[in-house]
């Protein structure tokens, strides 16, 4: 039996936020170790929470990763928020894939309405 589906949106009580983007963060962290390890690849990951906190993760050296991503001209692939939310709406009017229901359980768990900035270099 599955999970209850929340919606996505803010959440207003201060305590509840912050205990979800701690549990959260810490989820996404792990996410980007699994990404990181099964698929050979370098993955700088930055948060910034609401009160411009930072916090980040890296499958190896930060520095090396971001100094790799400012030599690239154009990513191979980009997406924001409101591009997730246009495949998330796309894909409930079709048929789920394997490929969307995955992308979308990955990335449902990382949007938590914080200033959020992921940045994932991929080498295979």
């Amino acid at each position: 039996m599955g999970r209850k589906k929340i919606q996505i949106s803010r959440i207003l009580d201060q305590r509840n936020r912050q205990v979800t983007f701690t549990k959260r963060k810490f989820g996404l962290m792990k996410k980007a170790y699994e990404l990181s390890v099964l698929c050979d690849c370098e993955i700088a990951l930055i948060i910034f929470n609401s009160t411009n906190r930072l916090f980040q993760y890296a499958s190896t050296d930060m520095d090396k990763v971001l100094l790799k991503y400012t030599e690239y001209s154009e990513p191979h692939e980009s997406r924001t928020n409101t591009d997730i939310l246009e495949v998330h709406t796309h894909t409930h009017t079709h048929t789920h894939t394997h490929t969307h229901t995955a992308l979308i359980n990955i990335i449902s768990k990382s949007m938590i309405m914080m200033y959020i900035i992921i940045i994932i270099i991929i080498y295979l």
